[in-house]
């Protein structure tokens, strides 16, 4: 799809990192949870934006025969 979704998805799955590992550092289960959570959802943003751009290339490659 998008580069700006793609970059959006990409920042919210780093700062989900860095969540993670400042509960971790500071022994934050609940901190670190939700860092989790914020990694998990953007991958799965990320895996519906891959989805859409094979569909789209299937489609293309139909349209191109």
């Amino acid at each position: 799809m998008g580069l700006a979704d793609k970059a959006k998805n990409k920042a919210e799955e780093l700062a989900g990192k860095a969540k993670s590992g400042v509960g971790d550092a500071t022994d934050n289960r609940d901190l670190q949870a939700e860092g989790q959570a914020d990694q998990a959802g953007a991958n799965t943003k990320q895996a519906g934006e891959h989805a859409k751009d094979a569909a789209a290339d299937v489609k293309d490659a139909f349209k191109s025969k």
